[in-house]
């Protein structure tokens, strides 16, 4: 186990961050380009790992580091329900897909926030493609996968009682 809740808010940052990596990785050295389902999950990886650094910052003791374990398993639950999204959207019969929409970028400039975020959780074709698998899961079920044990490990650091040097 971890010596400090210091390093294993550390060790969460840095597997987001490993995550972050090899997503941009795919994008820009292997081709794959994100659906607006898979920023979103990006999105959520980086709000992990933001609570993970910032509970990392800040050492927390007793309550303190009790609110950042629900802050983690809060953006690892959305991450999850992004990821869950996704999944259910790849695996609709073919004629059941809505058709491709709108670039991420145009739906930013023409409509308000919650409008895009309805829109790009209703999903569209490109989100239905699977263009990437290891394993035999695609890259929404590793960051579903990713997510639930992000968040399991943030509550785990959080809740244990802090070692003594």
């Amino acid at each position: 186990m971890m010596r400090s809740r210091r390093a294993g808010y550390l060790l969460g940052f840095a597997v987001c961050v490993a995550l972050l990596a090899y997503a941009l990785y795919a994008q820009f050295g292997q081709g794959y380009e994100p659906c607006p389902l898979c920023i979103f999950q990006r999105i959520g990886v980086a709000a992990i790992g933001l609570v993970f650094l910032v509970a990392a910052l800040h050492a927390p003791a007793g309550r303190g580091a009790l609110v950042y374990g629900v802050l983690i398993d809060l953006a690892a639950l959305a991450t999850l329900g992004v990821a869950a999204r996704h999944l259910y959207i790849q695996f609709l019969p073919d004629g059941a897909v809505p058709a491709c929409g709108a670039s991420l970028d145009y739906l930013y400039k023409v409509f308000p926030l919650t409008d895009v975020i309805r829109k790009v959780l209703t999903g569209s074709g490109e989100c239905h493609k699977i263009t990437w698998t290891l394993l035999g899961l695609s890259m929404p079920g590793w960051v579903a996968l990713s997510a639930a044990a992000l968040g399991s490990w943030g509550m785990l650091v959080s809740v244990r009682p802090a070692q003594r040097r």
